[in-house]
């Protein structure tokens, strides 16, 4: 099955983003109706998160996540097997400059990359610019598993690491010129986890952020990709450097990392990973919400 899906994906590639867009927009409704667990963990998402909002739109808004999703899936294609010169044409970067300066300064950088729907696509079109560190997490399914470590590697010289590598191999590779692309807001579980707000909702969440820059003396560079509609590609902005960050307070900068990101998705709800459990580790005594 997983060898028919690929293929699929690759034939779709070939058709003009105008086209392949409401497909994969389709694709997503259907999803909507059929991945019922899913759909579930979205709303429950949706009602902790935005309570101001009516049970109808939540329900329109989930459809809505649940269309971007389906985009991103097939377009996936076009990180898996487009040409530069594509890539280059579907997604824009601003704000550039900010990484290219603080490279020629020599100064380690940390990409912060929230889980928006466009994330695969940013993170290939990003390496056209150079050489990157990232952790990559193996995928059940070998077939996906192959085809999605491709796409991440398959310009310049791309570094990716499991989690059993380590945080001293991370911090090598920063210190060595290495951008990391660097994606810290799911639940990773209890360890190495601390109990911020996010949404005004206590969420376990790693500290990895601050701890890394302080090890590899990194800059911080948000990192955000939004999906336009239609045929219009993607847009990845890379923010101006965070002043004063780490401080000395890990809690107070993992609850700026939180914050910062609650902002974000405020501007595209849509397009957040509403799909993970992000509240699913709860603290002592609180019940499950899943």
């Amino acid at each position: 099955m997983s060898r028919i899906i690929v293929a699929l994906i690759w034939l779709l590639h070939f058709l003009p983003l105008s086209i392949l867009a409401p497909i994969g927009s389709g694709f997503g409704r259907l999803l909507y109706w059929v991945i019922v667990p899913r759909r579930k963990v979205v709303l429950i998402n949706l009602r902790l998160c935005f309570p101001e909002l009516s049970e109808a739109e939540r329900c329109a808004l989930a459809k809505r996540h649940f269309a971007v999703t389906g985009r991103s899936m097939l377009e996936r294609g076009l990180a898996w097997w487009a040409s530069a010169e594509r890539l280059r044409a579907t997604v824009r970067i601003d704000g550039l400059e900010h990484l290219q300066a603080l490279k020629a300064a020599g100064r380690p950088v940390l990409l912060l990359v929230p889980h928006f729907v466009g994330l695969d696509m940013a993170g290939t079109r990003l390496s056209l610019e150079g050489d990157f560190v990232s952790v990559y997490s193996p995928q059940k399914d070998k077939v996906i598993d192959r085809w999605l470590h491709h796409g991440r590697s398959r310009f310049n010289d791309q570094l990716l690491l499991s989690r059993h590598d380590g945080v001293r191999a991370t911090v090598k590779a920063m210190k060595s010129g290495r951008p990391l692309y660097y994606l810290p807001d799911l639940d990773y579980g209890r360890k190495e986890s601390i109990f911020v707000p996010f949404f005004g909702v206590q969420a376990a969440t790693i500290t990895g952020l601050p701890r890394l820059a302080r090890l590899a003396g990194a800059t911080v560079v948000p990192c955000v990709v939004r999906m336009k509609p239609g045929g219009e590609g993607y847009v990845l902005d890379l923010g101006a450097p965070w002043a004063d960050y780490p401080s000395d307070d890990v809690e107070a900068d993992t609850r700026r990392m939180n914050a910062w990101l609650e902002g974000v998705v405020r501007t595209m709800p849509e397009q957040y990973y509403w799909v993970h459990r992000r509240f699913k580790t709860r603290p002592e005594g609180e019940p499950r919400i899943y």
